[in-house]
């Protein structure tokens, strides 16, 4: 249910889809660092910021990323990825450290569709973490969370579903049913 022109914020994120086809629009630096500062204002506890972020834009390295994951086309049809790690040295607590990166990887999905441009949250590439990190060159203590492709969106109409509100939400004790 999208709302229109009430609330800038609560448009994006109702209207956010992810987008896994994209046109051969380059990304420019200021649009890259507009989303990696949505990134790094991400909360996190202690104010610890424990992720890391390598920006991919050469095409040998997208091929070589795309070899990864079963959707090896969504990578490699994008013009950007952005991986997305847990500094396991500058980790505090492991569980809200996840969650902490979980929020900075939203944030730049929003920030990419405040600039019109198109992205999706890959997480089957962690099956080949190993491989990601030698190909980025990357420390061990750089554990991979998720990796973004990024790209103009290719024309098409995106639609998504949500389960209603009574279904995800209970009020107060397990059972009292959540009324809309």
């Amino acid at each position: 249910m999208p709302v229109t022109g009430e609330n800038k914020v609560i448009d994006t994120i109702l209207n956010r889809r992810s987008v896994r086809e994209f046109t051969d629009r380059p990304i420019s630096k200021e649009e890259i660092n507009t989303i990696l500062n949505a990134g790094r204002w991400a909360p996190s506890g202690l104010n610890n910021q424990p992720w890391r972020f390598a920006v991919v834009r050469n095409p040998e390295t997208i091929q070589k990323l795309s070899e990864c994951t079963h959707y090896s086309g969504i990578v490699a049809g994008a013009a950007l990825l952005i991986a997305a790690f847990l500094d396991t040295e500058h980790s505090y607590n492991r569980t809200k450290d996840i969650q902490a990166i979980g929020a900075s990887i939203q944030n730049m999905l929003l920030a990419c569709c405040g600039l019109s441009l198109g992205a999706v949250w890959l997480g089957e590439i962690l099956n080949q973490h190993e491989k990601v990190n030698s190909i980025l060159g990357c420390s061990s203590k750089l554990e991979l969370m998720a990796v973004l492709a990024i790209g103009e969106p290719a024309p098409g109409k995106r639609t998504s579903t949500r389960k209603a509100l009574p279904e995800l939400v209970f009020e107060e004790k397990y059972g009292q049913k959540w009324e809309e």
